[in-house]
């Protein structure tokens, strides 16, 4: 699971509203041949926009602060986002999941329940082998987040693998928490830089398309931009789509 974040977790004097995990899952016996297209998709985007190969996509920056990338016209730099969306919507061994954490009203550690829910999904998922692709006999998982703080994100997952509580909602139990502990997620997060990443510069694609759904910056409305998620959301319709919105 390739992990990134849009917009920020503080609450106080945030320029945001919304804390946004994205993540693009598949299986490791995929790792190769997801490579191998997505190279020959980056040389597409280098033969058709002009975008280099070792140039990042960094969405937030590459539509509104792109330095170098301001030879590309604006409007083909948003079209280089929507054929990223497109990518992945092609390719039925992807599973997309996002977190969407409202922060109004609230006081929690907003990074931590954010990471928790997504953990908790990857975790569940793996558990019910629902998702798609090929499969071994027992299954675990290891996430791979964009450079974010390890240390707490570390912590955060040792303490799920010892300690997890969980509401009871079931008529079997009707109060409290009961612990079940994280058991398919494996190792700690490796921490990875979008530089020189492409799987990492593809799902924070996804993760500012995601935000653009709540809080959609004037030019990628005016383009369309804040429906791109929305389009992944129509046409995959085999993958794992989910968007958890957190109230």
């Amino acid at each position: 699971m390739y992990v990134d974040e849009s917009g920020d977790p503080g609450l106080n004097n945030s320029p945001t509203r919304y804390f946004i995990l994205s993540s693009m899952v598949f299986h490791e016996l995929r790792w190769n041949m997801l490579l191998d297209d997505l190279i020959d998709f980056r040389r597409y985007l280098r033969n058709q926009k002009g975008l280099k190969l070792r140039e990042e996509i960094h969405a937030s920056d590459f539509i509104n602060s792109p330095g170098d990338l301001r030879r590309i016209k604006r409007h083909n730099r948003v079209d280089i986002l929507k054929k990223c969306i497109d990518w992945i919507a092609v390719h039925n061994d992807i599973s997309i999941m996002t977190v969407c954490v409202d922060k109004k009203g609230k006081t929690e550690d907003i990074f931590e329940l954010g990471w928790k829910i997504l953990i908790q999904r990857f975790e569940n998922t793996i558990s019910y082998r629902n998702f798609p692709g090929p499969s071994n006999s027992d299954e675990r998982g290891m996430f791979l987040p964009d450079n974010t703080d390890g240390e707490k994100l570390t912590k955060l997952v040792r303490r799920m693998r010892r300690y997890n509580p969980i509401s009871n909602t079931s008529k079997y139990f009707n109060h409290g928490n009961r612990n079940i502990p994280v058991e398919h997620v494996i190792e700690d997060p490796f921490l990875k830089h979008s530089y020189n990443f492409f799987y990492i510069q593809m799902v924070d694609v996804v993760a500012y398309c995601a935000r653009q759904l709540y809080e959609p910056n004037s030019y990628m409305k005016k383009k369309g931009g804040h429906n791109f998620y929305l389009t992944l959301l129509l046409i995959i319709i085999l993958l794992i789509i989910a968007i958890i919105m957190v109230s």
